[in-house]
């Protein structure tokens, strides 16, 4: 069942990289984020994507969340997070080649536990994806969902940049 506006989000954790080695710039030292503490008392901006390096999410999606990134978080938003059903290593070189630090915290969700508890999981074996989230955007406010905006296929509206930020 899709989580709902008013609701709390569940528990569980994702993965974030924030290292690079710099000998070769590969991503390292991935970390495990407890949702529920990071979201305690802040207002999250929280958009996930199909995947990494996808066509409409890096031309469009985590770009203009990256140019926004200043009046989102003038508007009110204490962080925004990219989620995608990646591992930590792939989420932090999309991440860097996208310019995102101190702008967009990119969480993976490699097993897709965290996007399937949200409900938010879609099948896209027969396209040789595997299980991947919908493309969606949030509002999240101390833990409680204020917004959900969840895109159809091929659809991209409910979940830019431009409509999260005027729903702040």
């Amino acid at each position: 069942m899709t989580i709902e506006v008013g609701q709390h989000l569940p528990a569980g954790k994702l993965t974030e990289c924030n290292e690079f080695n710099p000998e070769n710039g590969c991503p390292t030292n991935p970390q495990a984020i407890d949702v529920l503490e990071l979201t305690k008392n802040k207002k999250i901006v929280l958009f996930g994507v199909p995947g990494a390096f996808t066509p409409l999410c890096s031309a469009q999606h985590l770009p203009g969340y990256v140019s926004l990134a200043d009046q989102i978080k003038a508007a009110g938003a204490d962080e925004i997070w990219c989620l995608s059903v990646n591992d930590a290593f792939v989420m932090a070189a999309w991440g860097k080649e996208n310019n995102v630090a101190g702008k967009v915290r990119m969480m993976a969700d490699g097993s897709a536990e965290y996007t399937k508890a949200l409900g938010l999981d879609r099948d896209l074996t027969a396209g040789g994806m595997g299980v991947r989230c919908f493309r969606f955007g949030m509002l999240i406010d101390n833990g409680v969902v204020n917004y959900l905006g969840v895109e159809g296929s091929g659809e991209f509206g409910v979940s830019k940049a431009e409509t999260l930020l005027d729903l702040l």
